[in-house]
């Protein structure tokens, strides 16, 4: 998924809503059409940058903390989706719930999903690249922040496209991108700004969510200043990537909350 080509569905607006009746380590009628877009995908006292040979980057020693921290974090990254799963299936149906608690899921495979902004009837399709993580980072976001959760859903705020991103598949974007920014799979993070998270997640087993939650918001911040359209997806992203990266590297941020961007999220 990182440079192939990935394909998501936009949402024409008809309305500017739809109408429906949150530790430490140790619609109104929508219509959709296909589009295309690639999926995206402060110095540290306690690390130290190695270059390897033949290796043109750097990588950085880990305290045993944050080695734990990254462990774990890449255990629930190693996660696919999968349907058969009933965990899996629970969790999808508490994600539905979240979104529409007024509205009755008529099953995990229905024309509804795409109300959430989910290509087809069969939401379990879009998680590739992204896996089970990417619905934890979506659960994680309506149960801390739901006022948040629900502007990006129904576009609520700012002066909207008339072709939309698709809320669901745009969050799968994001964890993916996530990862790859931070480096997440490689043992040892091999640029700072992936170093420098380390350090917040040893402080926080919930901080790859929280940066989530972040992201998000100021994707779509970056999506309204742009005035962008679909097809601008891709410059959106590149575009939120290059604000969170000056952000994390900052060096008056010592936790996550600190974040310029974390004051875009309401709950």
């Amino acid at each position: 998924m990182d440079d192939r080509g990935g394909s998501f569905v936009a949402v024409r607006r008809i309305s500017q809503g739809l109408e429906r009746g949150n530790n430490t380590c140790h619609s109104t009628s929508a219509e959709a059409v296909a589009g295309s877009a690639a999926w995206l995908g402060r110095g540290l006292s306690c690390v130290c940058a190695q270059r390897r040979e033949g290796d043109a980057r750097p990588s950085f020693d880990l305290t045993p903390v944050q080695e734990e921290c990254l462990q774990r974090l890449q255990s629930r990254i190693d996660v696919p989706y999968d349907s058969s799963v009933l965990d899996h299936q629970e969790a999808l149906k508490t994600l539905w719930n979240a979104a529409f608690p007024e509205e009755e899921l008529h099953g995990l495979i229905s024309e509804q999903w795409k109300e959430m902004g989910w290509q087809g009837k069969d939401p379990s399709t879009d998680f590739r690249g992204g896996g089970f993580i990417s619905l934890e980072n979506l659960l994680f976001f309506a149960r801390n922040f739901p006022k948040s959760f629900q502007d990006l859903l129904q576009k609520r705020e700012g002066d909207r496209s008339v072709w939309e991103y698709p809320f669901a598949v745009a969050g799968v974007n994001i964890t993916f991108m996530l990862i790859q920014m931070l480096d997440l799979e490689a043992v040892k993070p091999r640029a700072l700004v992936g170093a420098t998270f380390l350090k917040f997640l040893a402080e926080n087993d919930s901080a790859f969510d929280l940066l989530y939650c972040i992201t998000f918001k100021l994707m779509d911040h970056e999506w309204l200043t742009m005035r962008a359209s679909y097809m601008d997806f891709n410059a959106v992203m590149k575009s939120t990537r290059r604000q969170l990266e000056r952000e994390l590297l900052s060096e008056d941020i010592t936790r996550l909350e600190d974040l310029p961007s974390y004051t875009l999220l309401t709950r």
